[in-house]
């Protein structure tokens, strides 16, 4: 990836945010379009919650405008999804939606102009968890750079250029009912581009593109945060897994082993070491669980031998890496099967 000049990068960003609020107070962008993102990773609530789902939450901050209004009355949602051009919205699924959780109750009696709902104790309450989460800055960031890095991953094909104010059309530029700002938004793609999940175009309008690692990312299914934070080869692992010497392999975060075979055991006993740290969250069967586990025991044996076999470390090695995409695309088994591809490709060299 070229060098990133990150000056350039801040000023042109803070011109998009400035651009966008100028336009914002003109025109509010409010149409939606069909990509959705989860807010995920502390204390976000998840998409399956009032709260975690965007149209969901903005539609009871609505409702509590109406409520402040109109007391002890029965409000029609259909108003909510013209008032908000929320036209691919069926106000009808939202109102059922909201009923299932206990946060609205439902009049039977629309005569098919839209249902009217209302406001339960549990909705209120849900209402003031809303108020209290958008006060919260540190979710609010987290919340924008998974709902923009899953929209551009979601919209821009084949890692194409996109104006990232586009974004703010969807209905996931929402955190907990209120509008994502453009300074929020600066602020995303300023920590994106950091983490090179995502590249600035040097354009007129600025656009910025996802890099291949912004698309791995995304395919992992967790968080950017998680990503982030996510154990890189080479570092340090504390597991159980001791040799017969007692030594916990990935407590060093180089292991040299005294052999004439040319073979740098390393990235194995370091992969041997994180299947020692994550087996137990990955959520297989108790009986797929001690077999992962007897195989990382066995490339640990090998890998800390006085002369560790290329064969036998290429063996187990592969082994470990097709037990783990049985497992799924989630963070921890996509770590694994990086680390495996690496350290058999190191064998090669």
């Amino acid at each position: 990836m070229a060098r990133i000049n990150q000056r350039a990068i801040e000023k042109q960003l803070k011109d998009i945010a400035k651009s966008y609020e100028r336009a914002a107070k003109r025109n509010p962008i409010r149409v939606p379009i069909q990509t959705e993102a989860t807010g995920t990773g502390g204390t976000l609530p998840g998409r399956d919650t009032a709260e975690g789902d965007p149209a969901l939450a903005r539609l009871l901050t609505w409702l509590d405008e109406r409520v402040r209004q109109n007391p002890s009355h029965y409000i029609n949602v259909a108003h909510f999804v013209e008032e908000q051009q929320l036209h691919d919205e069926d106000a009808a699924i939202l109102a059922f939606e909201l009923e299932q959780r206990d946060l609205v109750k439902v009049s039977r009696n629309w005569g098919g102009e839209g249902p009217d709902v209302y406001l339960t104790d549990a909705g209120r309450a849900a209402i003031r968890r809303l108020k209290k989460l958008r006060l919260d800055r540190a979710a609010r960031l987290r919340y924008t750079m998974d709902a923009f890095h899953r929209w551009l991953f979601d919209t821009a094909d084949d890692q194409k250029p996109i104006a990232p104010t586009l974004f703010f059309a969807t209905t996931a530029a929402y955190f907990a009912g209120s509008a994502i700002t453009g300074t929020e938004l600066h602020e995303a793609l300023a920590h994106l581009t950091q983490h090179e999940l995502i590249q600035h175009i040097d354009t007129d309008p600025a656009t910025v593109a996802i890099t291949p690692q912004g698309v791995s990312c995304a395919l992992a299914g967790g968080s950017v945060q998680d990503h982030v934070n996510q154990p890189r080869p080479g570092t340090t692992y504390n597991n159980y897994l001791p040799n017969a010497k007692g030594v916990i392999i990935g407590e060093q975060q180089h292991f040299t082993q005294n052999n004439t075979d040319g073979v740098d055991p390393t990235p194995f006993a370091q992969l041997a070491g994180y299947i020692g740290q994550i087996s137990t969250t990955l959520g297989m069967s108790d009986t797929a669980r001690t077999e992962l586990e007897r195989v990382a025991q066995d490339l640990h044996a090998e890998a800390t031998s006085n002369h560790p076999e290329p064969g036998r470390l290429s063996q187990f090695a592969t082994q470990l890496r097709d037990k783990l995409l049985e497992v799924g695309t989630t963070i921890a088994a996509t770590t694994g099967v990086q680390m495996a591809d690496q350290a058999l490709a190191a064998l090669m060299q």
